[in-house]
């Protein structure tokens, strides 16, 4: 039985995973959820070491997300997020925003403040799997909204692409 242990999770025996881990961890003065996802009983331990080495720089992979949130809004070319925006905007009444825009705030505009207010909620992680290594899921509030825009990405942390869920 060998053991492995990841940061913010129990010890994992790779010879005979479970299919769903779950941790929540303090980032960014809130709390994410980060879950591991298994298609398999086995891992490879290095594929394991990717992981560990991953969890520790979601803070930098955060940083570089919303870079590519601000990115996409302001590509006249892209929608995921801009798409997000205007459903708030058109969806919502202003007191169900009241949280996350300042509408009498005339130095940003309440949409810029929207995309500004996405923020990292969940952290979920696919070592096994052959599609995404990691999906980032960002959100205004969900107590305000189920709509997420989210970021698929590699090992390395490089988003693949970007897409608005529910």
């Amino acid at each position: 039985m060998a053991k492995y242990s990841l940061p913010h999770f129990e010890e994992l025996d790779t010879e005979n995973l479970e299919e769903f881990y779950e941790a929540e961890v303090e980032h960014n003065n809130d709390v994410i959820e980060i879950d591991l996802n298994f298609e398999n009983k086995t891992i490879d331990p290095a594929r394991l070491d990717l992981v560990k080495q991953f969890i520790e720089n979601i803070a930098t992979f955060d940083k570089q997300n919303k870079k590519h949130i601000q990115a996409d809004y302001a590509d006249k070319d892209k929608d995921t997020v801009k798409s997000y925006v205007e459903y708030h905007m058109d969806e919502l009444d202003r007191k169900d925003l009241k949280e996350v825009v300042d509408f009498s705030l005339k130095t940003i505009n309440p949409r810029l403040q929207l995309v500004n207010a996405l923020h990292l909620i969940r952290v979920g992680l696919y070592p096994d799997s052959e599609d995404q290594f990691a999906i980032f899921d960002y959100s205004i509030d969900r107590d305000i909204t189920d709509y997420l825009v989210v970021i698929f990405a590699n090992e390395k942390g490089e988003m693949d692409y970007m897409t608005m869920e529910s």
